[in-house]
């Protein structure tokens, strides 16, 4: 089978679409032929060796994937042949990943295809979605009637969260770098959007805040987060939920924090168990097909364009390129 894989840890250079075995699944396995899959930021930390490094090599890059199964094992009782399936969590804990044409991994790390939904959207939405359903619901607690603050709500993980936050009957106000950015937010159904280049930026979410009843959520997805404006915005009891700035070490103002009794969470999908996921799954599931979401995708490009695509995140996540909205879909 065809695979985009590594054999070394590096650029985007190092990425290879070679012939790689069709993998033979287990008693519990499913196989899957691929369709498409989506890249994440942490697909890019993973093959720069930064974050969950492979433990061998050639190594097959990528954790989300969406398509038909194939063949299942003899245990497996949830998915039969010709299911279209969607999944994430792959290329951890020594597993290959799913930039192939054949992916096959526990029935427990997969979920069912909405009838109309496309394989292309279930790539798109599932590293993202999980991640932003289990920081508003599991860690977040998000109650109907909170108003939710997401520092850039045009980007994968942005756009699920203001999504999510409205289906629950929450407010949102977000930030964009872009008036089609900031359109784009507002598309979604963001109470407010603010341009993060403001230099009133924090009066104006200070007023947002007040005129919609307070902040009880700050969704921080910058590397590099100010505690001292998040915590001087937040309304008592409110949560800080963070999931990106690995390296960051910024100063944090404890009395102000513990003052008005806040919570700081930390959100990573892969120390969730399968049976946390798979609330966050069906949920999303059940939310696409009530037409109350939707995962939205930036550009569609074919496996062999992987280390192309794997540059355009980079340029957006580390760079701030701000060339991108939604997410990057290969096919397969």
């Amino acid at each position: 089978m065809r695979a985009a894989l590594i054999h070394e840890v590096g650029e985007p250079d190092v990425i290879k679409i070679e012939d790689f075995p069709k993998p033979t699944p287990g008693p519990r396995d499913v196989l899957v032929k691929t369709a498409a899959v989506s890249v994440n930021p942490v697909d890019t930390y993973i093959r720069r060796g930064k974050s969950i490094p492979p433990q061998s090599f050639p190594y097959i890059i990528g954790c989300d994937v969406a398509g038909t199964v194939e063949a299942v094992g003899k245990d497996v009782k949830r998915f039969k042949v010709g299911d279209r399936v969607w999944g994430t969590n792959q290329s951890i804990a020594g597993k290959q990943g799913t930039f192939a044409e054949y992916v096959c991994t526990d029935e427990q790390w997969l979920y069912p295809t909405p009838k109309t939904m496309s394989d292309e959207l279930a790539a798109a939405g599932s590293l993202v979605g999980i991640t932003a359903q289990l920081g508003l619901f599991q860690h977040g607690r998000l109650q109907p009637g909170e108003v939710v603050f997401v520092n850039g709500g045009s980007g994968g993980v942005g756009q699920c969260v203001i999504q999510f936050a409205k289906a629950h009957g929450a407010k949102v106000i977000t930030t964009a770098g872009s008036q089609e950015k900031l359109d784009f937010c507002k598309s979604l159904g963001a109470d407010v959007v603010i341009n993060y280049k403001d230099a009133d930026l924090d009066a104006k979410i200070e007023k947002a805040a007040s005129e919609l009843g307070g902040l009880h959520i700050w969704w921080e997805t910058q590397r590099e987060p100010t505690f001292d404006r998040t915590i001087k915005l937040l309304s008592k009891r409110g949560r800080i939920i963070l999931m990106a700035g690995r390296d960051a070490r910024p100063e944090f103002p404890v009395g102000p924090f513990y003052v008005k009794e806040l919570q700081l969470l930390g959100v990573i999908i892969f120390n969730n168990t399968p049976d946390e996921q798979r609330v966050c799954a069906e949920r999303m599931n059940a939310w696409f097909e009530q037409g109350k979401w939707k995962p939205l995708i930036g550009k569609v490009m074919p496996l062999e364009q992987a280390a192309e695509a794997h540059r355009l995140q980079e340029d957006n996540t580390l760079n701030k390129a701000g060339s991108l909205s939604g997410k990057i879909v290969l096919t397969v």
